[in-house]
């Protein structure tokens, strides 16, 4: 057991040396400060217990996962619903959040100028995405179905006792989790908004261009993109070695030395 912080810190150096992940070390520092305070306070043993409440290692955040084309190909084959193919095309090409799509309102969208205007995302902030061709046409096609309701939010429920009025996130999570099955596809609303994120960084965007769309504070919570977009890597990587090799591959020109 510890006597000391350093003692302590001494112990989690030697963790993190025989490779245990940060989260696995929280765990056992918690079991031994419940174990500290299990002595103090039921066995009335006097101590100190050298293991400080909220003392904890970063955890690294799992690196996003995106979509690769065939399922998102696969995944948009099964949805029938005109509805929900506007709801997840928002989602994947507009990087539109599930809170973000639920609170979309009529006068946000801007079809003729393929720009939606999201009020008040995430933080507070307010934002301009742009509308895809595939995306222009899913949404339009639900817009003309839904046109007899005066309600202001654009996506409804479209069956049972609440017929006509907003459709709540846990609705349209319950939607995709509804297609994840149906495929057998791991995706979620998030994951489609990580795909969007691979998809442009792959075709050249710019992160600081990825960063107003999605919404991001942080450009380095953009970044992370660049991490798990290897197509990218990979591109650019063979793309400057055929730099390399063909200025390699050019002869030298020796000049002779002139008469003296």
């Amino acid at each position: 057991m510890y006597a000391c912080d350093s003692e302590k810190q001494s112990h989690i150096d030697y963790l993190l040396r025989k490779r245990m992940h940060p989260a696995s070390i929280n765990l056992y520092i918690t079991i031994i400060r419940v174990f500290y305070d299990y002595l103090k306070y039921e066995e009335n043993v006097d101590l100190v217990n050298p293991v400080k409440r909220n003392r904890r290692l970063r955890v690294p955040k799992p690196l996003p996962r995106s979509l690769r084309d065939h399922e998102v190909e696969k995944l948009f084959e099964a949805i029938k619903s005109k509805r929900d193919m506007a709801m997840f095309k928002l989602m994947l090409r507009c990087g539109l959040r599930v809170e973000e799509v639920a609170n979309l309102t009529i006068g946000a969208i801007d079809l003729k100028r393929c720009r939606i205007m999201v009020q008040q995302g995430k933080g507070g902030k307010d934002r301009m995405v742009y509308i895809s061709q595939d995306a222009h046409e899913a949404l339009t096609v639900y817009l003309k179905l839904r046109s007899r309701y005066r309600i202001k939010r654009v996506f409804l429920v479209e069956k049972g006792i609440y017929k006509g009025q907003a459709i709540s996130v846990r609705g349209i999570q319950k939607r995709i989790e509804y297609y994840a099955k149906k495929t057998n596809i791991d995706v979620s609303c998030h994951r489609l908004r990580h795909t969007m994120a691979t998809q442009l960084l792959n075709a050249e965007a710019e992160v600081e261009t990825i960063q107003d769309l999605l919404g991001h504070n942080w450009i380095t919570t953009t970044q992370r993109y660049c991490k798990v977009s290897n197509l990218k890597v990979q591109r650019d990587y063979f793309k400057a070695m055929r730099n390399v090799i063909q200025r390699s591959a050019q002869p030298t020109s020796i000049h002779a030395p002139g008469p003296e």
